[in-house]
């Protein structure tokens, strides 16, 4: 496990709360381990109705620790990253997510599963997967096309556009926006509210709602082939160099 994901439980939700706010929450492998941990044991046990996912500090997440996840990155199904994503695709148990600040790569794609998003006026959500030389992944590639549309979904994964709460409001990827202060009290008390209802009826609604799972999974299977060929391009090399590079501290 590791100090920068903290776990807290009450009230029939269990809260992951990303810690690293000297690098701006980005997620390394030892973190990514935590959370599908956390996962697991969410849908194990039956005194846990619902989990919320939050940031720290002002900011959710500035996606993946570049440098942890280079050294990590030999095939996708072999990394924790990867591996995370499979289970949040599978996952459960309801996921409710608070944003506020940066929610960068999976900081975004991660809100596509989630079954309630709320965001700070500040949230900044961003997809640079094209930008690294690298290709869309936990299934945004299907799942952002069917939610906002192939026009916007374009400009979001092609062109790598940011775009900020209201937007991601106006498009139904959020369900409200919320005052940096009541952020986190809203979404922890809409996760209890989910956490208090019927286990069995709500278990069936969520499959209903999310309804034949086999395209999404044969398409992450899809993207994880062409993010592994994506890794061993020049086009990849050459960008995250240039990330290291732009990411050394002066001296």
């Amino acid at each position: 496990m590791t100090h920068d994901i903290e776990l807290t439980r009450g009230d029939g939700v269990l809260t992951i709360e990303l810690r690293r706010a000297e690098k701006k929450n980005a997620i390394t492998g030892a973190m990514y381990e935590a959370m599908i941990a956390a996962f697991d044991e969410a849908d194990r046990d039956p005194q846990t109705g619902a989990i919320l996912i939050r940031g720290s500090e002002g900011v959710f997440t500035a996606g993946n620790d570049i440098g942890d996840f280079i050294a990590s990155a030999q095939t996708p199904t072999a990394m924790a990253a990867w591996r995370f994503v499979e289970n949040l695709a599978s996952l459960e148990t309801p996921l409710v997510a608070a944003i506020e600040g940066l929610a960068i790569g999976i900081g975004t794609t991660l809100i596509l599963h989630c079954d309630l998003v709320y965001a700070a006026p500040d949230a900044k959500f961003k997809m640079p997967f094209v930008d690294l030389g690298l290709v869309p992944e936990a299934g945004s590639s299907l799942l952002l096309p069917q939610r906002v549309g192939l026009a916007r979904a374009s400009e979001m994964l092609m062109l790598a556009e940011s775009f900020d709460a209201a937007e991601a409001h106006r498009l139904g990827l959020v369900n409200a926006i919320l005052p940096n202060a009541d952020l986190y009290s809203h979404a922890t008390e809409r996760a209890r509210m989910l956490a208090s209802k019927p286990r069995a009826a709500m278990a069936t609604t969520r499959r209903l709602l999310r309804g034949d799972r086999s395209a999404l999974n044969a398409r992450m299977r899809e993207e994880a082939q062409a993010f592994s060929r994506a890794m061993q391009s020049d086009e990849a090399r050459q960008a995250f160099a240039s990330f290291m590079a732009r990411s050394k501290p002066a001296h």
